[in-house]
């Protein structure tokens, strides 16, 4: 058995949350994989979760719940006319 077929079936077992590592992430939330990389050193990006020594992993529900909080409303006297 190949190592991703154990991990399917070890996330299957344990019921855990898809993560993408940055590559994927970083598409995800339509940024640069350089700009999340950033964004992390400074805490200023979504959670992330330490997998190994370099590699991190961000869980969908995270990227979702960050990108919620990066939305404007323009205020009522800022609106932009065509």
């Amino acid at each position: 058995m190949d190592n991703d077929s154990i991990g399917a079936l070890h996330r299957e077992r344990v019921r855990l949350p898809a993560c993408m590592r940055t590559p994927e992430a970083a598409r995800y939330v339509g940024l640069s994989v350089s700009s999340l990389m950033k964004m992390r050193m400074t805490d200023a990006g979504p959670p992330f979760l330490r997998v190994g020594t370099k590699a991190v992993a961000y869980r969908q529900a995270d990227l979702d719940a960050w990108l919620e909080t990066r939305v404007r409303r323009p205020r009522s006297g800022n609106l932009m006319t065509a």
